[in-house]
């Protein structure tokens, strides 16, 4: 059974049956309406810096494996940054960009980086899947007879395919984010009688500062074009403030996934007490069987304990009443330790073209290793649960 490797320049050339197939079904960042909402919604492609270059593998007309990816030429939107590297770069004067990466467009979320279709593939090709797949990224690296890319990356993948990646000659990086973990909590109370007295004193007084808003958890049908078009004014909002654009996703993309992923979407919302249809500030996630994703924050004005109520306060009590047994908060945030999150290890994944720089990349990787390991166990013991 012969295979084809290729890249495809938009979701639009292979159908969502086929697409969706390849990747767990309830996990929402590789689904094809996400990812084309991105596309279609002007999020990507065009003048964005993320050009979408998916790489699939092909049995005849049969689509077997994909790796959902994007050619770059900046570094924004990843979380899993660069920059170090990029301005060695530029020192001497090299090109930097562009580069490939195997990601999730703003979306440092761990998840399925390579679908593969293995109900249809005899067990030994399943094997070779990844190894080509792998050799066909490095020839871009190095064939002059394909456009030149600098780099090639895998970013926030699981630790299986990362170990198999590390075996085809990647490079290891590494990330640390915080992860809320259900105890079989029975409710929001419950969870705070495992934290010491100062931080469950401290979590009830954040909590109390908002008791006068009109909070709600909107689904499903709640989530109407009005409330639509608040929570993007929110997200708008504080983009324009803290960053001076308007974000990375486009109201157009919002429109599209609002359309197609309603059945993974939860937001937690605040309102005026006296106006129950003025927004004050969102947060949107998306769910699985198992995990909450909290995604997109906004507000009309800056209000750190209102964040923290709908970003996190809101999420865990959601996940207790659900019976999640994750809630994945997003990228950085050591504040988020003092609120029950627990540091995690999170991967990446490199490739680079050979350069004079090449050793110290890989120095640069080891070390950056070991400050990680350093500041884990500094956060461990930072964490707010009582000790056994």
């Amino acid at each position: 059974m012969a295979l084809t490797l290729k890249f495809i320049a938009s979701l639009q050339h292979v159908t969502a049956s086929d697409w969706d197939k390849l990747f767990a079904a309830d996990f929402p960042f590789t689904r094809h309406a996400f990812l084309m909402a991105l596309e279609q919604g002007g999020s990507v492609d065009g003048q964005t810096g993320w050009q979408s270059h998916h790489l699939t593998v092909w049995h005849d007309t049969q689509l077997v494996a994909a790796v959902p990816g994007y050619i770059k030429t900046h570094s924004y939107g990843e979380y899993l940054f660069d920059w170090q590297i990029n301005q060695a770069y530029e020192q001497f004067q090299w090109p930097y960009y562009p580069k490939w990466i195997a990601a999730i467009p703003f979306t440092p979320v761990t998840g399925p980086r390579l679908g593969i279709l293995a109900t249809v593939l005899e067990p030994e090709l399943v094997e070779t899947i990844l190894p080509g797949i792998c050799h066909f990224l490095q020839q871009q690296l190095t064939d002059t007879a394909t456009p030149k890319l600098h780099s090639v990356q895998w970013l926030y993948h699981d630790h299986v395919l990362h170990e198999r990646l590390r075996s085809q000659g990647f490079w290891s990086r590494h990330d640390i984010q915080f992860l809320w973990s259900n105890r079989q909590y029975g409710d929001f109370t419950d969870f705070l009688a495992g934290l010491t007295s100062r931080k469950r004193k401290q979590i009830k007084k954040e909590r109390e500062s908002c008791a006068h808003l009109n909070i709600k958890t909107l689904t499903g049908a709640m989530l109407t074009p009005q409330i639509w078009q608040q929570l993007i004014q929110c997200y708008q909002a504080t983009y324009l403030k803290r960053s001076g654009h308007r974000g990375y996703i486009t109201a157009a993309s919002f429109a599209l996934i609002a359309a197609e992923l309603a059945d993974k979407i939860i937001v937690f919302a605040a309102f005026e007490p006296n106006n129950p249809e003025q927004m004050l500030a969102a947060s949107l996630c998306f769910v699985s069987h198992d995990t909450l994703y909290g995604r997109y924050w906004g507000a009309l004005s800056e209000n750190e304990l209102l964040h923290f109520e709908l970003c996190y306060y809101q999420g865990i009590n959601y996940c207790i009443e659900h019976k999640l047994h994750y809630f994945d908060a997003g990228a950085q945030g050591e504040h988020k330790l003092k609120r029950g999150f627990e540091p995690v290890v999170r991967y990446g994944a490199y490739a680079f073209a050979k350069t004079a720089l090449s050793p110290a990349i890989a120095r640069y990787f080891i070390q950056e290793k070991a400050q990680l390991d350093e500041y884990m166990a500094a956060a461990i013991a930072a964490l707010p649960y009582k000790l056994d």
